[in-house]
């Protein structure tokens, strides 16, 4: 295990439940999801930093690296600090400053898409990645769509910025007109599949909310406008808040008179171009085209208030790694990203209120029921095993899932009911003993006594009994937490097809 990585500080803050985020990353394939993952791993100090973006440390399995894809949806949990400044913006109740945050990289290739659906099923938040230079895809729409229908809160991040930037060359204006047309497409998906009055509340994203990350996962860099709001909100004497609202939409300014105006009058830039925009693409500029840049790379630096050293300058060997090390030093993504999801993503204690009527098949006031509504780690044992991970030998498998109610332990009696369990009647049901409980940390599984409700961890011992998916309970009278369907994908294939001459007559 890595050295900075430490379980009891992990297992430490499992008992406090409204400072857990159960996230899963979901997208299209190749848009970057494993890449900017190791952003996030890093920053929770499980990988090296410089090896984010190209480790792909949630591609666990050996034909994951060589294909360079998903393939199985792979868990790991993060601790993350917030300052207490960023505390302020969270909406829900909190307990202190420190979080955990576990999280499901799962594939984006059709084929996989039942991993995707095992992931969603132990989540309540999703981080969707859209690549900006390809746009919203099939199965982005797809995935969205699967999340939204299960009530899972999704954040957006736009990946891929450094290809739109380095082989595009977008300027400022057109990759505002590019996000803000992703941005419209991602919210029209929430608002088709979502309920107008559901009790999960409005689901869109929002620039000026913070809810939407850009950046690039291969060199490891990202924002959101609340970054840039806190750094311009001191020289212009403004609230954050403010600021973010001018940052985005139909809001310029003018560098000479120094005036915000709602109209692109003569002389006014938008917002966003010139204070976002204009400073990131000065950096690539220095970087990459030195004899081009208006200002050298030492003033901009100073201009910027960046620190970055001689040190990480000297250690670059190409102008695309110096450019990643001074834009992950500038931007980091992993803190963006996790401040995103803290301060965004629903706890356990939220979502379970909201979630529960769609998990559990039993009545809604039964015992089970209300200990999962009120995330009870007193209350009954509730678990959902949402698949099945083979050991690193190969021989038995992990059971994979979410404790809803109570507290899963080594040695502890259970129930365990399989997907065609019905109470009362003992076919597909067992009575058996956890042997133990784990934390599954990618590549790496780490020995817990118990893991508390709110948590996502896997058990030892009882792979013998379920097939895949099933019900791990203490409650005598539990019902089956409802099975998700694995089907409701539809692939799609595209068949070319030579028009034969009757054909052609009849459509005559």
């Amino acid at each position: 295990m890595p050295p900075k990585f430490d379980v009891s500080q992990i297992r430490s803050i499992m008992d406090r439940k409204a400072n857990i985020r159960n996230m899963s990353v979901i997208a299209h394939v190749d848009h970057g999801k494993s890449s900017l993952t190791d952003s996030l791993v890093s920053k929770a100090g499980i990988i090296a930093e410089d090896k984010a973006g190209k480790l792909r440390f949630t591609d666990t399995r050996p034909d994951e690296q060589e294909r360079c894809i998903t393939i199985k949806s792979t868990a790991v949990s993060l601790f993350y600090e917030l300052s207490d400044k960023d505390l302020t913006y969270i909406q829900q109740p909190v307990d202190g400053n420190s979080f955990l945050i576990n999280l499901i990289d799962s594939p984006g290739h059709v084929d996989f898409s039942s991993e995707v659906t095992a992931a969603l099923r132990v989540t309540d938040g999703a981080l969707v990645v859209v690549d900006c230079v390809s746009g919203v895809c099939v199965q982005t729409e797809t995935v969205l769509r699967q999340a939204i229908t299960e009530r899972i809160k999704p954040v957006l991040m736009l990946n891929k910025m450094d290809r739109a930037l380095l082989e595009l060359q977008l300027d400022g204006e057109r990759l505002y007109l590019t996000f803000r047309k992703i941005i419209e497409q991602v919210n029209s998906i929430i608002a088709t599949f979502s309920e107008p009055d559901g009790p999960m509340g409005d689901a869109t994203v929002s620039v000026t909310a913070g809810s939407v990350c850009f950046g690039s996962g291969l060199q490891a860099w990202g924002f959101t406008l609340k970054q840039f709001a806190e750094f311009y909100a001191t020289k212009f004497n403004v609230s954050v808040t403010k600021m973010m609202d001018r940052l985005w939409g139909e809001h310029f300014y003018s560098p000479t008179e120094r005036k915000w105006s709602d109209q692109p009058l003569p002389g006014y830039v938008r917002g966003f171009v010139h204070f976002v925009m204009d400073p990131i693409e000065r950096v690539f500029k220095s970087v990459m085209h030195p004899e081009q840049a208006a200002q050298p790379l030492d003033t901009l630096l100073e201009v910027l208030n960046i620190n970055f050293t001689k040190a990480q300058r000297d250690a670059a060997k190409t102008n695309k790694e110096l450019l990643k090390a001074l834009m992950s030093t500038w931007l980091p993504a992993g803190d963006a990203l996790l401040q995103m999801i803290t301060i965004h993503l629903p706890s356990p204690v939220t979502a379970q209120k909201y979630r529960c009527e769609l998990l559990y098949e039993g009545p809604q006031d039964d015992e089970a029921a209300m200990a999962i509504k009120n995330c009870d780690p007193n209350g009954p044992l509730v678990m959902y095993i949402s698949k099945m991970v083979p050991t690193a030998d190969a021989s038995r498998f992990y059971a994979f899932g979410r404790v809803f109610a109570g507290k899963a332990s080594s040695g502890q009696k259970v129930r365990i009911m399989g997907p065609n369990f019905v109470p009362g009647q003992k076919d597909d049901f067992y009575v058996k003993n956890i042997a133990r409980t784990v934390l599954m940390m990618g590549r790496y599984i780490e020995a817990l006594d118990d893991v508390p409700c709110g948590n996502i961890a896997g058990l030892v011992g009882i792979d013998s009994y379920l097939v895949k998916t099933g019900t791990i309970t203490t409650y005598e009278e539990c019902h089956n937490m409802r099975v998700m369907s694995t089907d409701s994908l539809s692939s799609v294939h595209h068949v070319a097809i030579q028009r034969s001459p009757k054909l052609i007559e009849a459509q005559r």
